[in-house]
């Protein structure tokens, strides 16, 4: 009982030091669980861009497809046509970006006959909502392969991904669960959705500030509480034996470049490893994205070589 009095009207010096230790410890804590919730906030609802194109216009022959999320409404696509029969290539686009800024990466693979489809995910792009960094944004990759596969003009168990970060990591989860994935280009993949959030919190400045990183993790966490049983990508890799799969590695993005690293060095046969100067493949200068063009369009042809199926 002395001691309970002591800590709630400290007379010693000892005491009032102790006291006054254990109350900007708290306040602490408090502050930055407090950051930590709006960093979290500003990342699952990101800064949107947007890209319209003339439909009637563009090149290509583009057509607008809409197809349902479960559970998260309506989305809309890009389509554009390449050979009857043949296989089809869906672009999954990266965090803070949109279908619009992989439009030159679309053109160059239609024009080896391609099919390629293109859409905006949750939070991104034309479409409200928040993003979960990947753990729901996987349904809206099944969504596009469905709708595709139902199309009578295509081959329905030949698909191809390709994706940067956020779209890297629903490509590979969608491919661990769906055997219409027979090639993939994953570039900057990160195992599990918090590495993402320390990537958020570090470009927002604050990643040196002590338990910054693992409290937006935590709030994170909370947010997503439905998929806590969700076990990282590297767990159902076994998944992707014979799925030829190419894995980009960038020098300029420490984080994810040895998240894809360590997840190329599990990954089962056949895989191949790409490691290039710069990442994100919207900001690249003109020579540098068409060397990346290249590399990804020659990783298709000849992993899923672009012929038609007959007999449909």
């Amino acid at each position: 009982m002395q001691i309970l009095h002591e800590l709630r009207y400290p007379t010693r010096w000892s005491t009032k030091i102790l006291m006054a230790l254990l109350s900007l410890a708290f306040f602490a804590v408090l502050a930055t669980m407090a950051i930590a919730g709006f960093l979290v906030y500003r990342i699952v609802k990101p800064q949107r861009t947007s890209s319209e194109i003339n439909m009637a216009s563009f090149p290509g022959r583009p057509e607008v497809l809409d197809f349902v999320v479960p559970g998260d409404g309506k989305r809309e696509g890009w389509f554009f046509p390449g050979l009857r029969g043949g296989p089809t290539i869906i672009l999954c686009h990266g965090y803070e970006s949109s279908r619009g800024e992989l439009l030159t990466l679309e053109s160059g693979l239609q024009d080896h006959q391609y099919n390629v489809f293109i859409f905006d995910f949750a939070a991104h792009g034309t479409n409200g909502g928040i993003s979960t960094l990947g753990y729901r944004e996987v349904d809206e990759v099944r969504g596009a392969v469905d709708l595709l596969a139902a199309r009578p003009d295509l081959d329905p168990t030949r698909f191809g991904l390709w994706g940067y970060n956020l779209g890297a990591y629903a490509a590979l989860r969608e491919a661990e669960n769906d055997k219409r994935v027979r090639a993939l280009v994953l570039d900057s993949v990160y195992d599990e959705p918090k590495q993402m959030v320390k990537v958020g919190v570090e470009r927002n400045g604050l990643g040196k500030f002590p338990f910054m990183v693992r409290a937006a993790q935590v709030s994170f966490d909370y947010l997503n509480y439905a998929n806590r049983e969700d076990p990282p990508l590297s767990k159902k890799l076994s998944a992707l034996t014979g799925v030829p799969t190419l894995y980009i590695q960038a020098l300029d993005d420490p984080e994810l470049g040895e998240a894809t690293r360590q997840i190329f060095l599990k990954a089962p046969e056949p895989r191949e490893q790409a490691v290039i100067a710069h990442g994100n493949f919207v900001s690249l200068g003109d020579e540098e994205k068409r060397e990346y063009e290249n590399r990804v369009v020659s990783f298709f042809l000849v992993r899923l070589p672009a012929f038609a199926k007959t007999g449909r």
